[in-house]
């Protein structure tokens, strides 16, 4: 199960993280900022399930610097530093609210750890806790229980996962993930349409012919079946090796396609691997996005409030996931 590629799109994220900054919501809910501050510890409450501030602070302390540097750019260091600040402390309170969700339905569902997951679990703890230093440790304020403790819930939350998304469909046939390399000409108007349909015509090499007419960004793309108007679509992966279309009209303009490869066996087997967790993410959300609708969401705003990260040069922890999957990869597979 890849809980991470369900939660995380950290490398575009990152690209324009100080310009679009959200707010903390789940499944479209706006989670509901009236924990009183008196609550001591306590950050998130999701039905009665607390989320103390040490496992929270655990998250933040790891995607400070998993979100905070780009391309070996420190993100506080720029004018934009609070901005990457409350984007990053929005994403902690995020994912912890998801895996919380995913806890609080687990228990519903009497899914819990194995003996030799809670061995895992153990194990994964023991090796960060070791791995922080002593700046990270007084920051955290967790010792080696919190940290088994939130690869705990963590743990969990993949387990109900993969326990949601058994039954999915693992056969995905090439023709359904087929990706293809093409070449292509978009114009908007129809009289630069038949100019166009005319040059082909007459044999002039389509990329010169694109190369001058061509009102679309790429001309030379990789496509699956997605990502074509349905009209393109279907003639394009009809096309052989070399061949060309005739003017495809859509609502939106004219196409030609020429096709230079009419199946990419490595794009193609990475889209099936994409089309399996889009079905199994669709399995997924039926009782999450249930659970999520009746839901309470409760945060510790004074609390989380009161954080300040970005003057933290110390912490330089980003391993917590890292380390977690050194110990499940190989169940994680099966």
């Amino acid at each position: 199960m890849r809980l991470m590629k369900y939660f995380k799109k950290i490398a575009c994220v990152l690209l324009t993280v100080v310009t679009v900054l959200t707010g903390c919501s789940i499944g479209g809910r706006e989670i509901v900022m009236d924990i009183n501050s008196s609550s001591g510890h306590t950050l998130l409450v999701i039905d009665k399930k607390k989320c103390n501030i040490t496992e929270a602070k655990l998250y933040l302390a790891n995607y400070k610097n998993l979100y905070g540097d780009v391309y070996g750019v420190n993100l506080y260091k720029t004018k934009d530093a609070s901005k990457v600040e409350k984007y990053v402390k929005d994403v902690t309170v995020d994912e912890l609210a998801r895996v919380y969700c995913m806890v609080a339905i687990a228990g519903e569902k009497n899914i819990a750890l194995t003996d030799k997951e809670k061995k895992a679990v153990s194990d994964a703890a023991k090796e960060y806790y070791k791995s922080l230093s002593d700046a990270e440790r007084d920051f955290i304020g967790a010792s080696q229980a919190d940290v088994e403790e939130a690869y705990d819930n963590y743990a969990i939350a993949k387990k109900l996962y993969n326990s949601l998304a058994k039954g999915v469909d693992t056969e995905v046939s090439d023709d359904d993930a087929r990706v293809m390399h093409i070449q292509k000409i978009f114009v908007k108007d129809a009289e630069k349409a038949e100019t166009v349909k005319e040059k082909l015509a007459s044999g002039d090499d389509f990329a010169t012919v694109a190369g001058t007419t061509n009102e679309d960004n790429q001309t030379d793309v990789y496509v699956d079946k997605s990502m074509l108007p349905d009209e393109v679509e279907a003639v394009a992966f009809e096309l052989n090796d070399g061949q060309i279309s005739d003017m495809i009209k859509t609502d939106d303009g004219y196409y030609f396609i020429k096709c230079i490869s009419k199946l990419d066996e490595e794009k193609t087997d990475k889209n099936k691997e994409i089309i399996l967790q889009q079905r199994e993410q669709e399995q997924f959300n039926d009782d999450y996005n249930r659970f999520v609708k009746n839901a309470d969401f409760e945060l510790n705003s004074q609390l989380w409030d009161s954080i300040d990260i970005k003057n933290e040069n110390d912490l330089k922890t980003n391993s917590f996931f890292t380390i977690y999957n050194k110990y499940f990869e190989a169940d994680d597979k099966q």
